[in-house]
């Protein structure tokens, strides 16, 4: 399957479905199997399979290293089931597929899944205009002109109102607007923020204005503690000194996962579910920070104990997965793996049954563990945004009373995106200059021996040639580092030379 990431938009699943089966059915190889002494053609074996199709998700953009085998034969599954492939003598249907040498093949045709019909525009959003305007009701028509309009954001660093230019005028004539607008300012602006990430050209069939609920937002920006977490007020015990046993660990991981596996939905919610996948797309080592970002805005939208458990889950997983000391949890399976195994369908899954959810959510917990402190950071810029909007559009008022203001949402711009070929010469620079500094580190290195010292120098010849030719251009440079070093060690023992006698004697 191709490295880069499918493209953004309504029902990724699908796309992505018929992605994987459309490479899987062009790129598996096949070949002539002998099974209960008769030749089978154009063939593989279920393990084969697996093989070929976890190394192809492994390295994928859209899945990454984090898919297990298990979950790859879980897939073959699916493709049984939805006739991607069939049995040697043409079965299929029932999801028996094991990880083993059965024969397998492909039907005659591959069928794809149909993508749904788009759906109207909703009608929420003839508020999101293409001008991105926001008008206040019940006015005549004004549009402000551009220098009077409130200066857009860039690189989410406001640029203060300058609040000395204002008039003692404005500032008593001052309106109120009313809550509604309120509302309507930041469903706009976060609808605005997130267009603008995700690269589409419409959220209509991601995102609707009326799953943006603002209590919801102000809610987790406002109740937070020092961490960021969203503030309930309950009773908390912090008694650390209860007894523990032999399997304290594994008893209380269990009661944990039990908890949030028995949820009636995941913390990200159903109606969120399409959102989250398009999110995907951005989980590139060049897009990283624009993904932060993306799931900021985004785990403002979940209900705040949604939000909270969230944060409180991400922290805890990540923590016992960094954690040296902690006794393994499982007997055959790492703690990172066995977290994200765990908990992913817990985060993310889609109301009815989508053959890709616990690879896609896999790839999210996975960015979600290594990222979380970032992510549920509070993105104060957007409550900056909305605040001076309706600061500027009650001066408005004032200025212009009895007709109808339109004000251009405050927008922010990205710093430039490079292309992923300058990331990859960028990568190439800086992982040279680390290895350039690692040589620097064995040749300063007073601990070593200069036997160590030729052996390690040897063998990073022999890996970084390049990088050790430009330190050591010549042998004489070589050379002048063990100058000052005896090159023959003296004996340790002084043996004398045996006197051979002559048999006559």
């Amino acid at each position: 399957m191709e490295r880069r990431p499918a493209a953004p938009g309504p029902y990724r699943a699908t796309e992505l479905w018929n992605e994987i089966t459309r490479y899987f059915r062009a790129g598996m190889p096949l070949r002539t199997h002998r099974q209960h002494f008769k030749k089978h053609g154009s063939c593989f074996t279920a393990s084969e399979a697996a093989d070929w199709l976890h190394e192809v998700l492994r390295s994928s953009s859209n899945f990454g290293p984090e898919v297990s085998r298990q979950q790859t034969v879980q897939l073959l599954r699916k493709f049984l089931k939805n006739h991607v492939i069939e049995d040697i003598k043409g079965r299929w249907g029932a999801e028996n597929l094991e990880d083993n040498g059965a024969l397998y093949r492909f039907p005659s045709t591959s069928p794809v899944k149909p993508l749904p019909a788009p759906c109207r525009q909703n009608e929420n959003l003839q508020t999101f205009s293409k001008d991105r305007l926001l008008k206040l009701p019940h006015l005549s028509r004004r549009t402000l002109k551009k220098h009077q309009l409130l200066t857009p954001l860039d690189n989410v660093e406001k640029t203060k109102l300058d609040k000395t230019a204002e008039n003692e005028e404005d500032a008593l004539c001052r309106k109120e607007v009313s809550q509604e607008y309120v509302q309507e300012t930041w469903r706009n602006i976060i609808l605005i923020h997130l267009q603008t990430i995700l690269g589409l050209p419409s959220l209509e069939e991601v995102l609707q204005p009326t799953q943006i609920v603002p209590e919801h937002v102000i809610y987790n920006m406002t109740h937070t503690s020092k961490h960021g977490v969203v503030i309930f007020f309950w009773v908390v015990n912090n008694d650390m000194s209860q007894p523990t046993y032999s399997g304290f660990e594994r008893d209380v991981f269990r009661t944990v996962a039990d908890y949030f596996v028995n949820l009636p939905e995941p913390l990200l919610t159903f109606e969120y579910y399409e959102l989250f996948v398009n999110i995907l797309d951005l989980l590139q080592p060049h897009l990283e920070r624009i993904a932060v970002e993306a799931l900021q805005i985004c785990c403002l939208l979940l209900p705040p104990p949604n939000r909270r458990k969230m944060q409180l889950l991400m922290r805890m997983i990540s923590r016992i997965s960094e954690n040296v000391d902690m006794p393994q949890l499982h007997d055959a399976m790492s703690t990172r793996s066995l977290m994200i195994q765990t908990f992913s369908r817990c985060v993310l899954c889609c109301a009815e049954e989508v053959d890709l959810d616990e690879l896609l959510s896999t790839r999210l917990v996975s960015f979600l563990m290594d990222h979380q402190q970032e992510i549920f950071k509070v993105p104060t810029y957007l409550q900056v945004a909305v605040q001076d909007h309706l600061e500027y559009m009650k001066v408005a008022q004032c200025k212009y009373p009895g007709e109808e203001i339109c004000a251009i949402l405050p927008t922010y711009s990205y710093c430039e995106q490079i292309t992923p070929q300058e990331f990859e010469e960028q990568k190439v620079s800086t992982s040279q200059a680390a290895v350039a500094e690692l040589l620097e580190n064995i040749i300063k290195d007073k601990n070593l021996s200069v036997k160590e010292k030729k052996k390690k120098l040897k063998q990073f010849q022999k890996e970084y040639p390049l990088i050790y030719q430009n330190r050591f251009p010549t042998t004489e440079n070589e050379a002048m580092l063990f100058e000052n070093k005896p090159t023959i060690k003296q004996p340790m023992l002084s043996l004398r030379k045996p006197k051979f006698r002559s048999l006559r004697h």
